[in-house]
């Protein structure tokens, strides 16, 4: 029977270091590649999973898609002849996870943030002319190493053209609720758009050290995201530019049609700041001040804004519970 490697363990040609990371479908281990030296992260499925068709399905498309890409700003996949069992070789990704530099300083300046912000979308813009979209970018999925970032984890990625894994298949391609976009929350898959929203609310997290929708609970606060325009990024960091605090606007708009149609549009507004123009939304600015902590919304109008989101909840909670 498989069994989960351990430090000392060989697979192939690769000599397992460390673990990593663990989740509830994987492990993810640093090794030495013995052929030439080279240090290598695995990604190693947990025994019982693979024996999941579906599990096994989005494993292999996770590496169609790495096999595809090749950009500096995106995690590198390596390719192994006739491996001994089913696994996925990455370079290793030097540096930190953008979450990890969030937990400890809080957040970060508006110039540093836009340097991750720019490199970031330059990797995004890149895998999605390339017919892919990633659909969970998080702090967590991001390796900063300087100026240079790298995306990682195309566990739930997906190419344009393919079927689509559905809820009562794949709850976890729903994405990861901080982060998700109003779209997904309805059930719509995610787009290009739809990861243009999400890096929207990881600049929004660097800028301000929160996050853009707040609410008692998450279930609350992803229907804000469905009801409601985001917090403006000055009340929270008022070093933040009028023109930065416009162009996350812009990236949070509810309607994907209202958003940066690309990640090079994104990237060359914050790039050209200067260019950006602010619109008036002084009436937001007002309503919010004037909103006490709670929203009140009339129930009939929370109680329908609040049907895709227990939704959502329930699938969550199902799928923890697996």
């Amino acid at each position: 029977m498989i069994s989960t490697p351990k430090p000392g363990d060989r697979i192939d040609r690769f000599r397992i270091q460390s673990l990593v990371a663990r989740s509830g479908m994987a492990s993810i281990f640093r090794a030495l590649d013995t052929s030439d030296g080279m240090t290598v992260a695995i990604k190693v499925p947990h025994p019982e999973m693979e024996c999941d068709p579906l599990f096994y399905d989005r494993f292999h498309r996770e590496m169609e898609i790495g096999k595809k890409l090749s950009h500096p700003g995106v995690v590198k996949f390596l390719q192994v002849e006739d491996p001994s069992r089913v696994y996925i070789t990455m370079e290793w990704a030097e540096g930190r996870p953008l979450r990890e530099i969030l937990d400890e300083r809080k957040k970060l300046t508006q110039e540093e943030s836009i340097q991750i912000a720019r490199a970031s979308l330059d990797a995004l813009g890149y895998i999605h002319a390339h017919g892919v979209v990633h659909r969970d970018l998080k702090p967590d999925n991001i390796m900063v190493d300087g100026d240079r970032i790298k995306l990682i984890d195309f566990g739930i990625a997906r190419e344009a053209g393919s079927r689509r894994l559905t809820y009562a298949k794949l709850t976890k391609a729903m994405g990861t609720p901080d982060y998700i976009s109003p779209e997904q929350i309805k059930g719509s898959r995610g787009t290009a758009q739809s990861d243009l929203y999400t890096f929207g609310v990881i600049l929004f997290e660097m800028v301000t050290g929160q996050l853009p929708f707040q609410a008692d609970n998450p279930i609350a606060a992803m229907n804000r995201r469905l009801v409601a325009d985001p917090i403006p990024a000055r009340t929270l960091e008022p070093t933040t530019s009028p023109e930065l605090e416009e162009v996350l606007h812009r990236a949070l708009e509810r309607k994907p049609e209202h958003r940066y149609a690309t990640a090079l549009e994104f990237a060359d507004d914050l790039a050209n700041l200067d260019r950006v123009g602010v619109q008036e939304r002084a009436a937001a600015r007002a309503a919010l001040r004037l909103q006490p902590p709670k929203m009140k919304w009339t129930w009939s109008y929370v109680a329908i804004a609040l049907i895709p989101v227990v939704i959502f909840a329930l699938l969550l909670i199902v799928a923890h519970s697996k």
